[in-house]
């Protein structure tokens, strides 16, 4: 069984390998001043190390890891509105398996100066803001359970550090309807940065979350994550993960469980972009 489980994590690092890795002509990353998008084969290397140590740590306990897949579209309404519509397979704060679907729309500052500068190479545009704010809907279905409608709130904070270090504080409520109404609170703590390799940008991060669960009346869960940012031209960037999780909550005590991420985000925008002054 076991060697069964690390042929197939095997294969699916091969697959996601090889969707990373097809040639494919850029021109630039987010504006013309930038450097040169790093050549095919350097940005290939580096792709394949970091996706192998990744998926090395399913071939070797493919029998406590599981996958989990997330596709995230974000289209840029103006300067101020974002929405996005996310899809997952979501096991946050000790959740059994479930499918996660549904929109949310961001309300976010004007973009401060020592933000862009430690951002630059992040496609993500909320980065550069200094607060956003977000609600949600979330459509959840589970083997096996009843349906269940969760709306989301956030609050996102962003702080520069020295030596390019970002800190993301992010503050959500989930309130869910499945049908007896339940919440939780939940802070994840992000730490970043970028690091160039010749001229392509990768983006490490570490990040730890504690949830509040009022079925349990207490601090349930704690998670932490340990992944890597990967742009990939100028609409798409990777996510591949490691996620602990320790939950308390379950009726079976302590439960530790382990999971290996891959999250896809797309970036588009429609907003009109300023004409040059004459």
């Amino acid at each position: 069984m076991k060697e069964h489980q690390r042929s197939a994590a095997t294969s699916r690092y091969l697959v996601v390998s090889s969707l990373l890795l097809s040639d494919s002509p850029e021109k630039s990353w987010r504006t013309a001043r930038r450097p040169a998008v790093v050549p095919s084969r350097t940005r290939k290397r580096w792709l394949n190390i970091v996706l192998y140590l990744l998926f090395a740590s399913v071939s070797m306990r493919a029998d406590t890891v599981q996958f989990l897949p997330e596709v995230d579209a974000y289209l840029k309404l103006s300067q101020i509105f974002r929405a996005y519509y996310q899809t997952k397979d979501d096991r946050d704060g000790g959740d059994s398996t479930q499918f996660t679907t549904g929109p949310s729309l961001e309300l976010y500052l004007k973009p401060l100066l020592k933000l862009k500068r430690i951002t630059t190479f992040d496609l993500d545009d909320s980065k550069p803001r200094a607060l956003v704010l977000e609600a949600g809907y979330r459509y959840i279905v589970a083997p096996d359970k009843p349906t269940d409608n969760r709306f989301t709130t956030a609050a996102t904070s962003h702080l520069p550090l020295k030596g390019g270090f970002l800190v993301t504080d992010r503050s959500r409520a989930d309130l869910d309807w499945k049908p007896k109404f339940e919440w939780r609170y939940r802070n994840r703590l992000q730490l970043e940065r970028t690091f160039a390799i010749h001229s392509y940008h990768l983006i490490p991060y570490v990040a730890f979350e504690p949830y509040y669960e009022s079925q349990y009346d207490k601090w349930s869960t704690t998670t932490e994550y340990a992944g890597c940012l990967l742009p990939v031209g100028k609409h798409v960037e990777f996510n591949p993960y490691y996620e602990h999780e320790n939950d308390t909550g379950s009726k079976k005590g302590n439960k530790q469980e382990n999971y290996v991420g891959l999250a896809v985000y797309f970036y588009f925008s429609v907003e009109r972009k300023a004409a040059p002054k004459q």
